[in-house]
């Protein structure tokens, strides 16, 4: 018998995130001046800033370069941010060289055909709800939040709850 997906959240210490029907919900407002805007969940936000308080490692692997996203990430302390990565398992497998991380001890959410051979990488590939089916396919656990409405929280939350690191305090801030 296969192990349920939360027999593995134990062994989680970093968390790899796509942004593009992750963090937003897909959909991009284009201005008269040609800017992409983009909205995320303020509760996303309070998740990932929890996760670094608590010494969990987070990286950002998007195709997109909106530097709104960039700056939007850093000032919630993420540092590890690859933009324009069409590649996604090259950034990933960079990023793992650079600290040391083994695959068994990754989670990444992703929600498109670009995500999977990143997500075949770790060992929980999760999707929001609204994920392509091949990505929903291939994913040990699928959110019951899509993308720009609170999915990167709900896995973080999940993590953090099995190794007792989820709000035993409440100093994070969701700004």
């Amino acid at each position: 018998m296969e192990k349920s997906y939360k027999e593995y959240l134990k062994n989680i210490d970093t968390f790899v995130f796509d942004v593009d029907g992750v963090f937003t919900d897909s959909t991009l407002i284009i201005t008269t001046d040609g800017e992409m805007l983009r909205k995320m969940s303020v509760k996303d936000g309070y998740a990932l800033k929890t996760a670094l308080q608590k010494g969990y490692k987070i990286c950002i692997i998007s195709g997109g370069t909106n530097e709104g996203v960039r700056n939007r990430l850093r000032a919630l302390g993420v540092t590890d941010i690859y933009l324009g990565a069409h590649h996604k398992l090259d950034a990933l497998e960079e990023y793992m060289d650079i600290y040391g991380i083994s695959p068994e001890t990754m989670l990444y959410m992703g929600d498109d055909i670009p995500d999977i051979p990143a997500m075949q990488t770790v060992a929980i590939p999760t999707c929001p709800q609204n994920a392509v089916p091949e990505v929903k396919a291939i994913s040990k656990y699928v959110s019951h939040k899509n993308g720009g409405e609170g999915c990167v929280r709900d896995v973080i939350e999940q993590v953090l709850k099995v190794k007792g690191d989820w709000l035993d305090n409440y100093s994070a801030s969701n700004d």
